[in-house]
């Protein structure tokens, strides 16, 4: 399988930011993969190496870094907000000369392609648009489940992270083997010595307070509406506590041409491992010239 090149940007408040791409430009538009609120690239690697090495069909494929988690450095508590995210991914973009794209993002990902949309008015940007398992109204049951674990302590060794993990995403992820289990563990987390450490900066739990769910929402839908002219789709979580079927029905009767995907026995966020995942992005995208 291909293995991605790195690159390393700048933001505008200075800050040395990560990305990796897989294959090379292609007549079509790459896809630009945005992931999680604690997550990274390497959520992205069995989604990337299938999209950009289709025998027929192959894309050159970019995922990033948000500051504060993966390879990219650290940056002021307030920073971390989904507006100053998506100042980054379009200083991202231009570093690859890249002026149009379908954009993928996962959880908070999607959000960021929201504040493209609507207040950096990037509509322009989108060949297309996936959302993970995120769309304009957010369940206040998965915002509380995962203000529980960010930022919070965990295990000292790959076993005990593990059950934890199992312990606690059980429910959302059913149909996981014991091998998927350390599988996703170790994407989610990274290795020091042999010890599990956090993936990103553990003050995005002090960010993470502006969602709060006890507080009234912000309405996204307007962003939303700033890609009614743009091919989308969803990728729906059966079980997802983050995303709910209305919200799903809501976003197809908004956008007419949506296609929706509904990833069995997975909840929030569908982990994109698996070839009929795949299969389905891949029909999106040959739909998009």
């Amino acid at each position: 399988m291909a293995e991605p090149r790195y690159f390393a940007y700048p933001s505008t408040d200075g800050l040395a930011l990560f990305g990796r791409v897989w294959g090379e430009p292609q007549a079509s538009p790459p896809i630009v993969l945005l992931p999680g609120l604690t997550r990274n690239s390497r959520d992205f690697e069995a989604l990337a190496q299938a999209l950009s090495g289709h025998p027929e069909r192959p894309r050159q494929v970019v995922a990033l870094d948000f500051r504060g988690r993966g390879g990219s450095a650290y940056g002021p508590v307030a920073s971390y907000n989904p507006f100053q995210e998506a100042q980054d991914t379009l200083r991202g973009l231009a570093e690859l000369g890249i002026s149009r794209a379908v954009l993928l993002g996962t959880s908070r990902g999607g959000l960021v392609m929201l504040m493209l949309a609507s207040l950096l008015k990037r509509a322009g940007l989108f060949a297309g648009a996936i959302f993970n398992d995120i769309g304009p109204v957010i369940e206040a049951a998965g915002l509380t489940r995962i203000a529980g674990y960010v930022g919070k302590p965990i295990p000292e060794d790959w076993p005990g992270l593990v059950a934890d993990l199992k312990g606690a995403q059980g429910a959302l992820f059913p149909a996981l083997s014991d091998d998927e289990w350390e599988r996703y563990a170790r994407q989610i987390y990274r290795d020091d010595g042999g010890r599990p450490r956090l993936a990103y900066d553990a003050a995005l739990e002090e960010a993470f307070r502006a969602f709060d769910p006890a507080k009234p929402a912000p309405d996204l839908w307007p962003a939303f509406d700033a890609l009614v002219e743009v091919p989308m789709m969803v990728v729906h979580g059966a079980l997802s506590d983050i995303l709910s079927g209305e919200t799903v029905a809501q976003m197809a009767a908004r956008h007419p041409g949506l296609a929706v995907y509904s990833v069995a026995d997975q909840g929030h966020a569908p982990l994109l491992w698996d070839e009929a995942s795949h299969a389905a992005i891949q029909a999106f995208l040959d739909g998009i010239a």
